[in-house]
């Protein structure tokens, strides 16, 4: 029997992650003018928040805080992905629970 009497919060799980910034190599980058459609595509299935528009309509992008999930990946594609790669050895994500 599964319980339903708890919830879960995401963003306290995500902030016990530890990320190791490559600043020299960003493992993700996007065409130079990405399509609207594309990017709100982005916005809302990234589970990591990169992807924002502001109220103003600009676009944001910053790869610090990726899960490398490679859900972009899956919408995108190489629609407005220039480069998509897992970051070098010791860089990225490194998972942590409790």
């Amino acid at each position: 029997m599964s319980r339903t009497d708890y919830t879960v919060n995401v963003d306290e799980f995500l902030s016990l992650n530890k990320y190791e910034v490559d600043e020299s190599n960003a493992h993700i980058e996007l065409v130079d003018d990405p399509s609207d459609s594309e990017f709100d595509k982005l916005i809302m299935v990234c589970p990591a928040a990169l992807y924002k528009r502001d109220a103003d309509g600009v676009k944001t992008f910053d790869y610090a805080g990726c899960l490398e999930c490679g859900t972009c990946r899956i919408i995108c594609g190489d629609t407005i992905l220039k480069k998509w790669e897992y970051p070098g050895p010791t860089m990225g994500v490194e998972y942590r629970y409790g």
